[in-house]
């Protein structure tokens, strides 16, 4: 029996996380930020690395400042990367399609903060892990956010790129046109 609750308790603190995302993408971004701090002291530094991945990534969104939104990213990677070294350098496909999403949000805070090297560096892993992504709209919305991005910062950052900075990359840029970020779609929940 106590195995069986060992095995349901990931899902349950997923199906948390799912909620407070659900309120975040409802409007309120305060509230959706202390409620995943809530779940982040709860799990503790130690906890799944799936869970942490997935609480940082997006607790990344909730953030105001930029250097706070990046150091969530950081953490994202950072537990994501484990997942990979669990399995001995070669992740489970669900967890390789993280890497494209999570190094097009690192790109984006390093525009932000006028990082453009380190922005492009990322937008390069982002486009080389894009393989992982399935043709669905979520796959589709993660390419065509890398290309943006790229664009924006003045030229692809793939092999041959010309690496100049660019419009509306750059500090007070304002991200895409119409005030978005730059990150990948997120994928909501259907009622």
């Amino acid at each position: 029996m106590a195995e069986r609750q060992e095995q349901t308790a990931p899902d349950a603190l997923l199906t948390r996380i799912g909620q407070v995302v659900m309120l975040h993408h409802g409007g309120d971004r305060e509230e959706a930020r202390i409620r995943l701090l809530d779940l982040w002291t709860e799990m503790g530094a130690a906890g799944d690395p799936l869970h942490r991945c997935t609480l940082a990534h997006y607790l990344a969104d909730t953030q105001d400042d930029p250097t706070d939104e990046l150091a969530w990213d950081l953490r994202a990677l950072s537990a994501a990367q484990e997942l990979t070294d669990d399995h001995d350098g070669d992740a489970p496909p669900g967890a390789r399609a993280f890497f494209p999403s999570l190094h097009l949000n690192l790109a984006a805070d390093y525009a932000k903060l006028g990082r453009a090297a380190d922005a492009r560096s990322h937008l390069r892993r982002a486009r080389l892990a894009a393989g992982a992504l399935s043709d669905d709209g979520y796959g589709v919305g993660v390419r065509a956010a890398i290309s943006r991005l790229e664009t924006s910062l003045g030229g692809e950052s793939g092999p041959g790129g010309d690496g100049r900075p660019g419009g509306e990359g750059r500090p007070g840029g304002g991200g895409r046109p119409g005030g978005e970020g730059w990150g990948p779609p997120r994928q909501r929940p259907t009622p």
